[in-house]
């Protein structure tokens, strides 16, 4: 499923990209021997250790940080809530003026669904390539990009959305896209080639390919979240029970680390103090915890089955957990999903929300004022509206089997990718 990548030009949303930088050499590492279970190989990221001037973003302060990060990453503010630029009153000026909807990808239906949130109605529906995954926001906050992997088959692309006016533009052809993510500093786009247990660094405009890490051991590489200093990002292995840490600074791989039980690890969140991180397992029906410094796996939160899903709240207080209530990849209708919330204080689940007559809650995100959780209904054709005060349910139906959905606008000064993970 190779192909020979193109110089192109993509102009989009008024901008002209014009041609890539110039491509540092495919970094494919040897595969690395397994560590013995609850362990990593290797404890620690390598990298520069310098601080920097943050990059200009919308919405920055000027705020010194305690926190070294890598040059050109914006400003740590709070060094105890990462996610303390992603509060409901927070919304970059920028972007305050795009429509306000709900974009859900529906996997079988090579289409995308356009949700208006103040009617709870679709409305608009438009065709994509081929399998689309997930709706993912750039680092810049000005394109939403679909990821259209094609399963099966060589025809990956990326199609863009203007959030200003909620129309898809012209696809980037692009190998395997399954789902993506923007290194912290903004510099590349992280491609997960999941068939081909390979990321691929690229421009985060044109989408040319400048380089790739191979993790030949983490079979199905799909979900990913950034330390606090960005400067090494968790990656789950869906098919096989590991995690994959990965140098952002040296673009490579570290190591593995094998979970202790289940062995289907799906979605990965960062803990608001930049160093924990919380591994939903769709077999062990709950969230593994793991030290991302020293890569151990360090606890074990019970949630529900078929635990996937994560997203936090817009106080940076609670993780929203989305259990798609089947062990199936291709699961049944009305299964027993629902949502527990995690505290981040506690690690403890402080409410259970049951989807009203079941249901497979999948992905999504937070709306904008943190009142309502959007998750796509996997195997039921539906998104879920879910209020995060009391856990009451709408159902929105849309396309066939929708999966990574994202809210628009959303608060925060960049994007590390995935539906919309946002510091």
């Amino acid at each position: 499923m190779k192909f020979s990548h193109h110089a192109f030009v993509v102009s989009l949303i008024g901008l002209t990209f014009g041609a890539a930088p110039a491509t540092w050499a495919q970094e494919a590492s040897s595969a690395v021997t397994a560590p013995a279970t609850g362990s990593a190989q290797t404890p620690s990221a390598s990298g520069a250790t310098s601080a920097a001037e943050p990059a200009k973003v919308p919405g920055e302060t000027n705020v010194a940080s305690a926190i070294q990060t890598i040059p050109g990453m914006p400003a740590v503010i709070d060094p105890k809530n990462i996610y303390s630029e992603t509060g409901a009153d927070r919304v970059s000026p920028a972007i305050a003026g795009d429509l306000a909807r709900i974009y859900v990808p529906n996997l079988r239906g090579n289409s995308v669904s356009v949700i208006d949130p103040a009617t709870f109605r679709v409305v608009d529906t438009f065709k994509v390539g081929r399998s689309p995954q997930h709706v993912v926001p750039s680092w810049d906050l000005r394109t939403l990009w679909v990821t259209n992997n094609a399963e099966g088959s060589n025809d990956g692309s990326l199609t863009p959305i203007d959030p200003r006016t909620g129309k898809p533009g012209p696809a980037v052809t692009v190998d395997d896209p399954y789902n993506m993510y923007f290194t912290p500093d903004g510099k590349y786009a992280i491609v997960v080639a999941e068939a081909h247990e390979r990321l691929d660094f690229r421009d985060p405009h044109t989408m040319q390919l400048i380089g790739s890490v191979e993790a030949p051991q983490c079979k199905g590489i799909n979900h990913a979240d950034f330390s606090i200093d960005g400067r090494y990002a968790i990656f789950t292995c869906e098919f096989g029970g590991y995690l994959a840490k990965i140098d952002t600074v040296n673009r490579s791989l570290i190591g593995y680390l094998k979970l202790s039980k289940g062995g289907m690890p799906q979605d990965i969140l960062t803990a608001p103090d930049g160093h924990k991180f919380y591994i939903a397992d769709m077999h062990a029906d709950g969230v593994f915890v793991v030290d991302g410094d020293s890569f151990k796996e360090t606890g074990f939160i019970p949630t529900g089955p078929g635990t996937h899903g994560e997203y936090p709240s817009r106080d940076g207080k609670f993780m929203y957990v989305a259990n798609r209530g089947s062990h199936k990849i291709h699961g049944p209708r009305h299964s027993p999903g629902s949502v527990s919330v995690i505290d981040f204080a506690t690690d403890k689940v402080v409410k259970t929300w049951p989807i009203p007559g079941g249901g497979s809650p999948d992905m999504g995100n937070v709306s904008a004022d943190g009142k309502l959780l959007w998750l796509s209904g996997r195997f039921d054709d539906v998104a879920y509206a879910i209020d995060t005060q009391t856990g009451d349910v709408k159902k929105v139906p849309v396309g066939a089997e929708p999966h990574g959905l994202t809210v628009w606008p959303q608060p925060g000064r960049y994007s590390v990718g995935h539906t919309g993970i946002l510091r």
